[in-house]
């Protein structure tokens, strides 16, 4: 089964992703609050891919993305982001995110993005 961390601030983000990847046949294996416990997430449990937010307290998601990257080079990020935050989300690609997910979500839209990005094709939809 992918393995899925979540990283957002807000519980009500994480919950409504959880929702949505769970539904989705995947498995989500943590949750993060802040880009420190993503990148320790990461290390410790080597999912398949993280969902990022990228305005985050203690570490931005774009930090913790370059720190997940010098970890393991071919880790898959989607980045998630807000309308009006697309410089960020430029910086984001250079840094070798996978792709990104705008707020609020879309459940049609998180479904293809993480399929695209780990070459995968669900059955739910």
């Amino acid at each position: 089964m992918t393995k899925v961390i979540i990283t957002d601030d807000a519980a009500f983000m994480r919950m409504t992703l959880r929702n949505i990847i769970t539904n989705a046949g995947f498995e989500v294996v943590a949750e993060a609050v802040n880009g420190i416990e993503a990148v320790k997430l990461y290390e410790k449990h080597r999912p398949d891919l993280v969902t990022m937010d990228i305005t985050m307290p203690e570490m931005s998601g774009i930090d913790a993305l370059i720190e997940i990257k010098k970890i393991d080079p071919e880790a898959k990020v989607i980045m998630c982001s807000a309308v009006g935050q697309q410089t960020k989300v430029i910086d984001a690609i250079q840094y070798g995110a996978a792709d990104f997910i705008l707020k609020p979500f879309d459940e049609s839209r998180i479904i293809e993005t993480i399929e695209k990005t780990l070459n995968i094709k669900s059955t739910i939809l």
